[in-house]
């Protein structure tokens, strides 16, 4: 899968290269600090994702958990596991999200 990033995320790297620099760094370092490995860490952002109703982040996290080894099943699992939390109207609207990458392919 190769990376598409929305426009807005584009202008926003190119326009403030050093923060994004640093955002991108931030994350690896958070990542490589803990015991969780690559594609839980994306499942759990999914959820994260899903729960602040971005539908580019729940886009970009489905692309990442898939190329970190997810299954369409684990990633629609991490979504609905939130439901209790965020409610199943949030919870649909992620799935809808989820559906747009995975629906794709």
């Amino acid at each position: 899968m190769t990376k598409k990033y929305p426009d807005h995320h584009v202008s926003i790297r190119s326009r403030y290269p050093e923060y994004s620099s640093i955002l991108s760094d931030l994350g690896k370092v958070v990542r490589k600090s803990g015991p969780i490995d690559h594609k839980h860490s994306h499942l759990i952002q999914l959820s994260a994702s899903a729960a602040i109703k971005s539908e580019g982040a729940v886009h970009s996290h489905v692309k990442r958990a898939i190329n970190a080894g997810a299954t369409p099943e684990e990633i629609y699992h991490a979504i609905m596991l939130v439901t209790s939390i965020i409610g199943f109207p949030s919870v649909a609207a992620a799935i809808s999200w989820a559906d747009d990458i995975l629906m794709d392919k």
